[in-house]
């Protein structure tokens, strides 16, 4: 694996999230940002692929900083994302084409992905299109291509936004977390977590990309059952027990067709954050099966 071509001279690195800089790379004379965290001798790196209307704020520093301690990890925003340059595209594989034009753009050889929701449907991708770049996939709160409910996830969205617009709460509250005492909780926490970085925040998504994700998560909806078996990397996949944004019979769907899937037990009490919620579970397992041997 060669170094990104990019890389400043090294410094110091950050020991969290909330004060890791924003770098950028140039990705076919467009700006992708990016921000990376972790021992840059931390074996393959684990590249994160986000969810819809995600920024580099939105990820849950208790995920990144925990995978991170053994791992280099890398966050960035997709073109036409936050303050990334150029257009959003409008479907998952123009997407994908994008994330793997930010890989090469960083010099890496090979990576492990991670895909949430909407990331998750990248991830597929990618891992089906270049066998040779992605030596394992972790998925959480996503589904294969024609998944049912998927193609709701418009309607759901905005309703639950016009829903936290009136009652003056964040939306992410009443889509990624259950409507429980303990939901309630989690959700509480997991917001204030995302305000810990308080300097050089991303700026928010945009109208127009919003819109194009949107309309890529709908036509993933809508496309005929994804051929799973094209996905020949060791697979772990995870989900709340009670996802409504993609409803968690998807997350059982995965695990059972990819030739090498493995299920994290679907969290209780979880909806679609429930890798948030359960963060010190999800980092555990994950690094465990990230660092797993082919034969273990």
């Amino acid at each position: 694996m060669s170094a990104p071509r990019s890389s400043p001279t090294p410094t110091p690195a950050p020991t969290s999230y909330k004060n890791v800089p924003t770098r950028s790379v140039s990705v076919d004379g467009v700006d992708f940002v990016y921000r990376q965290l972790g021992p840059e001798g931390g074996g393959v790196p684990l590249i994160l692929l986000h969810h819809l209307t995600a920024v580099l704020d939105n990820w849950d520093p208790r995920v990144v900083d925990g995978l991170a301690a053994r791992r280099r990890v890398i966050t960035f925003d997709n073109r036409g994302v936050g303050a990334s340059g150029g257009s959003t595209p409008d479907t998952i594989e123009a997407m994908a084409r994008d994330a793997v034009l930010f890989i090469r753009a960083l010099g890496f050889e090979q990576v492990d992905l991670l895909g949430l929701s909407m990331g998750g449907f990248i991830a597929q991708v990618v891992a089906a299109e270049e066998p040779q770049l992605v030596r394992k996939v972790v998925l959480a709160g996503t589904g294969p291509a024609g998944g049912p409910g998927i193609d709701k996830v418009t309607a759901l969205t905005l309703r639950d936004i016009l829903k936290g617009f009136l009652t003056r709460k964040d939306p992410k509250q009443f889509l990624f977390f259950t409507d429980t005492e303990h939901g309630r909780r989690e959700a509480h926490a997991f917001l204030e977590r995302l305000k810990e970085r308080t300097d050089h925040r991303d700026k928010a998504i945009s109208l127009p990309s919003f819109r194009a994700q949107l309309k890529a998560i709908h036509r993933w909806g809508l496309q005929p059952p994804a051929d799973l078996s094209r996905i020949r990397q060791p697979v772990l996949v995870a989900n709340g027990e009670s996802d409504r944004m993609v409803p968690s019979e998807n997350t059982l769907d995965l695990a059972s067709r990819l030739p090498r899937g493995e299920l994290v037990p679907l969290y209780p009490d979880a909806g679609h954050g429930g890798i948030f919620q359960y963060h010190d579970e999800f980092v555990t397992r994950t690094l465990a099966f990230l660092e797993a041997r082919p034969d273990d």
